[in-house]
């Protein structure tokens, strides 16, 4: 259902579901470009009954302990207004009109959509006995009940908590934090009665009634019992017992929110909820509904936020087109902590382990037959209870923890399966046994339970990505984002994933680094990918160098041909080359340096003209603006003090590039492993603290070392005084004026792992300086390996800091003067990557949206084609001539450009890569060979124009 045009889809509820469905639509590029008028995608507007917007609800319960509630946010305005979002606060739905497409507000507004998505969550129960509307009386589930009870309960000394499962006893924690005499009153004879058993249960009632709570079980609430002022002061019990109670709270349980369905004539199930299918969609297609207001197609309604995140994308693929997610049933597992006990339960921990007839009476079924077997481990002094429960067959059923929950990371991906070691293993205190590492799971065990995320995946990520903590996990899969409680798992696989990196670049250079590559084309003077190949190459599939088997630009791949293209694009001056664009190495670029833009997530890119030191003329900035305007592009500043120009199709870049020229601008480079910007502050031309001239060495840096080709990235600082307003020591070149020149430091990043430069030398004359950064980056370029950050390097290299003052300063290797000669070589050869692409019109032709006809393509780079029927085709021809035809839309993403990927080889086989995020597709078969159930349709070859 992705939305070709401008589509209405209208969200009521903003909770943490309704906001993961928005996030989800966002990362899938489904939303409509708010900057381009008319742009397909989603149009969201967003009902929500709170004046704010959504928050954490899992850790409502932080608020009492000081947590300000701002914290507790899920969303900003930034991401609101970014994707055109209009989110109305505090003016809930009122009525549905199905036939109408439409949605009534309090307010009184009626608002259309093409889809509705029904996230009402759900409402707390509150059981009809006299008193129960008193004042004292609260349930707990917003942040106004939140502020409400802890108002009231300034002037209170005794509560009463109905309900003694998750949220009651979270609600119990929360009256005592107030400083509350706490009762806590359970109907069932236990705690927690879905989720732990009777000896967990008096594990945990234990431990809470050691913290002074009050528990009562096995009986009902009968009557709030007010005093003269109509206030609640005692609350009567099923058996007689009366408490006193100046605040009760229920948290009885919840109910689906499901009354504007219900109204609307939508289905809903007998208990309630908005009844849907294995898609989330109700009885009206054009409805759907997710999280605590519906009942799933497996016949439950599921009161945890994992369940209602895995709704919410499956949703959202819906909409963006793909529809490959479904929902057909949760895990409801939980580990938290309550009233200061561990508590976690796992898998089906009452199961009886052969047809999933309830085992809790301890008996053999009906007929005899085999049963699951227990494996308890108590400890009542400590307060600690556990229990493994064990099919016929050895599979892990399920579990209960109380008091000690360290080992249910371990446990619960096994669930379901044979456990890799004795239960003991599990059960015993660390000091008795040696519990099973992450080596032991499964790869397909799910480890996340909110975002659906197998170890497998964690274990990919960590080794595609190089990830090294915790948040990189987080930030390339999700895994720990929701609940959190799989943190330790987490950091488990990764402690687990120590695996020794191969010393080759890739499957077709599997016995060269990149800095090997680097000296072989240097001194034996190759200048193209296809030589390099055919001499020390392979063809992936175990034929070695001189066979050349898919040497030419339809081999390699997304790893090798990028970086043979930039170390090329390095030593062009050396090997006489003129353009990164020129012939077959147009075949080797990613789809940025190949459009020379940054390609964002709808599949359009973004444009940066440099400004040197940060420093731009009126003139150009009217030009710029002027460019924007006439575009439909949306602007922004960015930290290096230039401003990116968002939304730009491919075709439209060469005009942006012609006014932005005409102005004396020139390319940023945002898109390369090269140069960035270089900040400065305003120095001693007008601070009053300034030394040195930091905007005139800013651009003198920028202009020399600007095109500059290097294994990642390259920023640059240069702060006028050592009170360091540019931020200089978190750059890869930082400068900082003294009384007596200028201090140099290097290998210096900031981002998600931020590391402070190293001072290299200290007072430099402006040639000195010069001299010894040319020479550092020289020696970097040399050395680096495969998207290694300065950083990075520095800590490789042996010897570190002393090592680089050894050869840079000292001059130990010999290299000095043979360094600053290349990069003068390298300055003297510069020209604008924009301009070049203006003077040649081979390059200009692959900007046209579509190629003209198959006879135009190039070997080993795709191009986009409308077939006769009016399908949009990716088209690629391979160094033999072949000819491949497959759908150019990114399953992923949803934006058309699979014809911008690399094409090349994997395991021999012909292969496409996304630009996106680097997923591979056969070009034979269209199959995803990252992903399995994802496809790319193949279309016929056209045999004439397209």
């Amino acid at each position: 259902m992705a939305a070709q045009r401008t589509q209405t889809l209208v969200l009521i509820g903003h909770g943490m579901v309704g906001h993961r469905l928005l996030e989800a639509l966002a990362e899938r590029g489904a939303l409509a470009d708010p900057a381009v008028r008319g742009a397909p995608g989603w149009q969201v507007t967003v009902l929500a009954e709170e004046d704010v917007p959504a928050y954490d609800r899992v850790h409502l319960s932080s608020v009492f302990t000081g947590t300000d509630p701002n914290q507790l946010g899920l969303s900003t305005p930034e991401f609101l207004a970014g994707h055109g979002i209009d989110l109305r606060l505090g003016d809930p739905a009122e009525h549905i009109d199905p036939a109408a497409r439409t949605v009534t507000t309090t307010s009184g507004a009626v608002v259309p959509y093409d889809v509705l998505v029904l996230a009402t969550g759900s409402y707390p129960f509150v059981p009809p006995i006299p008193g129960a509307d008193a004042p004292g009386c609260f349930t707990y589930r917003t942040l106004y009940d939140v502020d409400a009870l802890a108002q009231y309960a300034e002037q209170a000394r005794t509560g009463v908590v109905i309900g003694g499962g998750l949220l009651g006893l979270e609600a119990a924690g929360a009256l005592r934090t107030l400083g509350l005499a706490t009762h806590v009153v359970e109907f069932a004879p236990r705690l927690m009665p879905l989720q732990v058993d009777d000896g967990g249960a008096a594990a945990l009632r234990a431990t809470i009634e050691s913290m002074g709570v009050a528990v009562h079980t096995g009986v009902g609430a009968v009557e709030v019992e007010t005093d003269a002022d109509g206030k609640a002061c005692l609350l009567k019990l099923s058996n007689g017992e009366r408490l006193p109670a100046d605040v009760v709270v229920f948290s009885a349980g919840v109910r689906p929110r499901d009354r504007l369905a219900r109204e609307a004539g939508l289905a809903v199930g007998d208990r309630g909820g908005v009844a849907v299918d294995e898609r989330c969609r109700t009885t009206d297609p054009s409805v759907y509904a997710i999280g605590e207001c519906a009942q799933t197609s497996d016949g439950r309604v599921y009161g945890l936020v994992a369940p209602g995140y895995q709704m919410a994308e499956a949703v959202a693929d819906q909409l963006a087109g793909s529809g490959a997610t479904v929902f057909t049933g949760a895990d409801t597992s939980t580990e938290l902590k309550l009233l200061g006990a561990d508590v976690a339960s796992f898998g089906d921990p009452f199961a009886d382990g052969r047809d999933g007839r309830d085992g809790r009476d301890g008996r053999d079924g009906p007929d005899g037959g085999p049963r699951a077997t227990e494996i308890v481990f108590s400890d009542g002094r400590e307060g600690v209870y556990k229990k493994l429960l064990l099919g016929p067959e050895g599979q892990l059923l399920g579990g209960i923890l109380v008091g000690d929950t360290e080992a249910y990371g371990s446990l619960k991906p096994h669930a379901g399966r044979r456990l890799p070691a004795p239960p003991e293993a599990f059960l015993l205190p660390a000091s008795a046994a040696a519990l099973p590492g992450a080596d032991a799971l499964p790869d397909d065990a799910v480890v996340c339970s909110c975002h659906n995320v197998t170890k497998g995946a964690v274990a990919g990520a960590i080794a595609e990505h190089g990830l090294t903590d915790i948040g990189g996990i987080k930030r390339c899969t999700k895994a720990g984002t929701g609940c959190g409680g799989c943190v330790n798992t987490l950091q488990a696989v990764l402690d687990a994933s120590g695996v020794e990196k191969a010393r080759g670049l890739c499957e077709h250079f599997p016995d060269l680094s990149r800095p090997e590559i680097y000296e072989l084309i240097r001194t034996e003077h190759i200048r193209s990918y296809t030589e390099l190949m055919e001499r020390y190459g392979s063809d992936g599939a175990g034929t070695r160098p001189g066979a050349g088997a898919g040497a030419g630009a339809g081999g390699g791949c997304t790893v090798c041909k990028p970086v043979v293209a930039n170390v090329l694009g390095t030593l062009a001056p050396e090997l006489g080359l003129r353009h990164v664009l020129d012939g077959e190495q147009a075949a080797l670029q990613d789809s940025n340096d190949l459009f020379l833009a940054n390609l964002q997530e709808d599949g359009t890119y973004s444009v940066v003209p440099r400004v040197p030191g940060g420093e731009i003329t009126a003139e150009q900035l009217i030009v710029i603006g002027e460019v924007a305007r006439d575009h439909g592009l949306y602007s922004k500043i960015t930290g290096g003090q230039r401003i990116d120009l968002f939304g730009a199709r491919k075709e439209e870049l060469p005009a942006i590039w012609r006014k932005l020229i005409a102005a004396g601008l020139e390319s940023g480079q945002a898109y390369g492993k090269s140069l960035r910007t270089v900040k400065s502050c305003v120095g001693s031309r007008f601070c009053r603290f300034g030394q040195g001239d930091s905007v005139r060495l800013a651009i003198d840096l920028e202009l020399r070392y600007r095109g500059l080709r290097a294994p990642h990235k390259i920023k640059g600082g240069v702060s006028g005084c050592l009170r360091e307003c540019a931020e200089a020591r978190g750059k890869d070149i930082g400068v900082i004026a003294t009384a007596g020149g200028w201090n140099l430091y290097v290998c210096g990043n900031g981002g998600t792992d931020p590391r402070h430069a190293e001072l290299l030398a200290s007072d430099l004359s402006a040639a000195e300086l010069f001299a010894l950064i040319d020479r550092f980056l020289m020696y970097y370029v040399r050395t680096g390996e495969r998207l290694e950050r300065t950083s990075a390097w520095l800590e490789r290299l042996d010897g570190g800091l002393d090592h680089l003052r050894e050869v840079l300063i000292e001059d130990a290797l010999g290299l000095c003067a043979e360094l600053e000669a290349q990069m003068d070589r390298h300055v003297a050869a510069y020209r604008d990557e924009w301009q070049a692409v203006l003077d040649d019109p081979a390059a200009l032709a692959r900007f046209e949206p579509h190629v003209a006809a198959v006879e135009f393509l190039e070997p080993g780079r795709g191009r986009a084609a409308v077939l006769a029927d009016g399908t949009e085709a990716a088209l690629f021809r391979d160094g033999d001539g072949e000819v491949y035809a497959v759908g150019n839309r990114d399953p992923f993403s949803g934006a058309d450009v699979i014809a911008n990927g690399i094409m090349g080889s994997r395991d021999g086989v012909p292969v496409v890569a996304s630009p996106m995020h680097k997923q591979e597709f056969d070009l034979r078969t269209g199959a995803c060979l990252d992903d399995p159930e994802v496809t790319l349709p193949v279309l016929p070859v056209p045999t004439a124009r397209p």
